[in-house]
């Protein structure tokens, strides 16, 4: 894995970085909840915004002033603090459906002012536009996540190692997939797969198995090859997340054994 570099941040050497995601309703709950990051330990902060309410209007268009706006005030509060900027679509575990133009257009809004750091793209984007899209907010100087979300099962090792590479491909800077395991060998699975990719590509990984079964996934990274893991400070966005700082101080209690 090589790693990589975002403003002062190194993803994907040492310990796995920390993401808290910011899952306010409201530009007020959006803001209080950054203004509490100011005493925990996270590397990067994830805006979802397919959680704030109007975001998207009653013809499905994204408020792109109300975004740019959110986004302003997240950067004077986070300072040099990553700034990753989420739309999860329904499919995925969001909270919102958009269409394929309304998602693109949010997006490439979000790049072109530079307020964000790192914008995450699915890989399953409708009409397979994912490549374009990626390569269109890269020309705007950001760095992209390409994910893929299963909340019902886990996909065998070579299609979870496949669709990595496939992020790869078509030019993500990092890779992420999520998946909800149903047994213990399901665990296995994703953390063999993040093994066999991180061991043979050039881009940090971000994997891990959701729920409680798959909690170990979370704190494992250093070990296994995943560069970045997900932690709440207040609610969660995905099952299985741990509070930021029990997380913390389980990736220092690893890292100490290593």
């Amino acid at each position: 894995m090589k790693p990589l570099k975002i403003k002062n941040l190194i993803l994907g050497e040492g310990i796995p970085k920390i993401c808290v995601p910011i899952v306010g309703t409201s530009p007020e709950e959006i803001e209080a909840a950054a203004l509490a990051l100011s005493d925990v330990p996270a590397d990067v902060v994830e805006w979802r915004a397919d959680w704030l309410k109007g975001i998207l209007d009653s013809e499905g268009k994204p408020d792109i002033k109300k975004a740019a706006e959110i986004l302003r005030n997240l950067r004077s509060i986070l300072g040099e603090t990553v700034l990753l900027f989420t739309f999860r679509t329904f499919p995925e575990g969001g909270n919102l459906s958009i269409s394929p133009d309304a998602y693109e257009a949010l997006n490439l809004a979000v790049a072109a002012s530079g307020l964000a750091d790192l914008i995450d793209v699915e890989l399953f984007t409708g009409h397979g536009m994912a490549e374009a899209l990626v390569k269109k907010i890269q020309g705007h100087g950001i760095k992209t996540i390409v994910s893929s979300h299963d909340f019902e099962k886990t996909p065998d090792l070579d299609t979870l190692v496949s669709r990595l590479g496939r992020m790869r491909e078509i030019g993500a800077d990092i890779v992420k997939i999520a998946v909800m395991p149903q047994s213990r060998a399901d665990v296995l699975t994703l953390l063999a797969a993040t093994e066999q990719f991180s061991r043979t590509s050039d881009c940090p990984a971000v994997t891990m198995s959701m729920g409680s079964l798959g909690a170990v996934s979370r704190i494992c990274g250093e070990t296994f090859g995943s560069a970045l893991t997900f932690g709440s400070a207040g609610v969660a966005s995905a099952p299985g997340q741990l509070e930021v700082s029990e997380l913390h101080r389980c990736l220092l209690l690893l890292h100490k054994n290593a």
